[in-house]
């Protein structure tokens, strides 16, 4: 045989091998580069992640703050209307949602609020002063003389059960003013 030949395929064996090599040897180094930046970004993640975490947990004790600062509500299964604790601090039968109890508010004007489907003392004590007003305003002109400006707070009170308050409150009330 030729050696020309020999060589040639010789020469081309051993470049076949060390391309093969070098393009294994080039992989590894993008992949290790690929790596080191897929790293980088799952720590920039990590840290945005625990800095939406912590503006969550300042946020939950901002909200936890101000719900404190408000006035304290009453959950649903807390309010039992008990007949005959306000019988004893009132010393009369008062039907629960009854808003005769409110001081100022009579037979006539209750039927009022009910024109208006204002029918509980929780919606009483969620209506506006304006809107109690306008209710007044919806009787006639022999209504304008009452002042409803006490009646939402008195009927929160009566709604959250604190019947003693509202009693002393109403003691120093005149005709709901």
């Amino acid at each position: 045989m030729n050696w020309c030949i020999l060589i040639s395929i010789a020469v081309a064996i051993i470049t076949a091998i060390l391309g093969y090599l070098l393009g294994k040897l080039s992989s590894k180094n993008i992949k290790k580069d690929e790596i080191v930046l897929l790293k980088n970004k799952i720590a920039k993640l990590e840290s945005s992640l625990r800095n939406c975490k912590e503006s969550k947990s300042v946020l939950e004790t901002d909200l936890k703050l101000a719900k404190s600062n408000m006035a304290p509500s009453i959950s649903e299964e807390e309010k039992t209307f008990n007949i005959n604790e306000v019988k004893k601090i009132f010393g009369k039968k008062i039907k629960e949602n009854d808003l005769k109890i409110v001081e100022g508010i009579g037979p006539k004007i209750e039927e009022l609020f009910h024109n208006f489907n204002i029918n509980t003392w929780k919606s009483l004590a969620e209506t506006s002063v304006e809107k109690c007003q306008e209710v007044l305003k919806s009787g006639g002109d022999r209504y304008r003389a009452h002042k409803p400006n006490t009646w939402p707070k008195q009927a929160k009170l009566a709604y959250e059960g604190k019947w003693q308050e509202l009693k002393n409150w109403q003691d120093d009330l005149d005709g709901g003013k």
